[in-house]
């Protein structure tokens, strides 16, 4: 119940002001957010490599209200790509990207956001690596799949995101389990009306494990985006049932939950990519992290309660 208020808060400038205040935060914004530049989310990188793992780059920031801004978020991935190229890092990171930063909701925004996102898959593509598009809220979704289906046209492995939260979800899956796409499945981290979405957890999570399904038994490449260890080992046996090996699909985490998981789980010989969060503008995608998981709630308040 506590995950719809969280998510209206999300988009509050007061509870931003309040929270960005509070001594505690920071101590948890830590554990979700690997820093706020370059040089402080290479080294993980690096880390990961080194543990087996890869990861998913997600530059934080989605409240883009001018084309300068736009841009600015165009050029902090490309700055980022670059470092990726100078440390030959690119096989083990691909970049997440909401279209929001890239000024999707802007005058003429989908123009806008496919001129933005291309120089960065571009430049992705040119180091051995790709680029998945978020999924966003449900407003957004049509936009999103257009621009995924023009940029496949000239870079393939681009990959985009469904949520199992929404009904349209399993017949976007049908439609995009082909040969050769990139999909990732998740639960879905906004608040959406009851019109479009689940608003029950058990079909929410029923609703994931047919989507599932019908990616592994397509023809593309399913991407596991759960922490939860029962739709985990469900993902493992309809890969099996499918005839897919390890490397046919992979799992991914967010960085900062569940670290010991992604260790086991690539031990045991499957993909496991970390999806890593970095930036200054935090404070939305922290906030989703809060609603998604109550215990990422109970921790931030006990660390406002310890004055951190």
């Amino acid at each position: 119940m506590l995950g719809p208020v969280i998510l209206a808060a999300s988009r509050s400038d007061k509870m931003r002001r309040f929270i960005s205040a509070a001594p505690g935060t920071k101590q948890v914004v830590d554990r979700f957010i690997a820093g706020e530049t370059v040089d402080q989310v290479v080294p993980i990188v690096v880390d990961a490599a080194g543990k087996g793992l890869e990861v998913t780059l997600d530059v934080v920031g989605e409240d883009i209200t001018t084309p300068a801004q736009a841009e600015a978020a165009r050029d902090a991935y490309l700055e980022l790509i670059e470092r990726l190229k100078v440390l030959e890092l690119g096989p083990r990171a691909e970049m997440s990207v909401k279209l929001s930063m890239f000024g999707q909701a802007l005058e003429g925004g989908h123009e806008l956001a496919l001129a933005n996102v291309r120089p960065v898959v571009e430049a992705a593509d040119a180091i051995g690596t790709t680029v998945t598009l978020d999924a966003e809220d449900h407003t957004t979704l049509d936009s999103m799949f257009a621009i995924h289906e023009e940029l496949r046209k000239d870079f393939p492995q681009t990959g985009c995101v469904i949520q199992s939260y929404l009904f349209r979800t399993e017949a976007d899956a049908r439609r995009l389990a082909a040969a050769g796409s990139r999909v990732r499945i998740v639960k879905g981290a906004y608040k959406e009306p009851a019109s479009v979405a689940y608003q029950d957890k058990a079909e929410i999570d029923k609703a994931y494990v047919r989507t599932t399904r019908i990616l592994m038994e397509g023809e593309g490449y399913p991407m596991i985006g759960s922490h939860d260890p029962r739709l985990i080992a469900i993902a493992q046996e309809l890969g099996r049932q499918a005839g897919r090996k390890l490397d046919e699909y992979e799992f991914q985490m967010l960085y900062g939950i569940r670290s010991d998981e992604h260790i086991r789980l690539a031990a045991e010989g499957h993909r496991m990519r970390v999806y890593t969060a970095y930036g200054t503008d935090w404070y939305g995608y922290f906030m989703r992290r809060l609603a998604e998981k109550p215990a990422n709630l109970l921790f931030f308040g006990r660390s406002i309660l310890t004055k951190g």
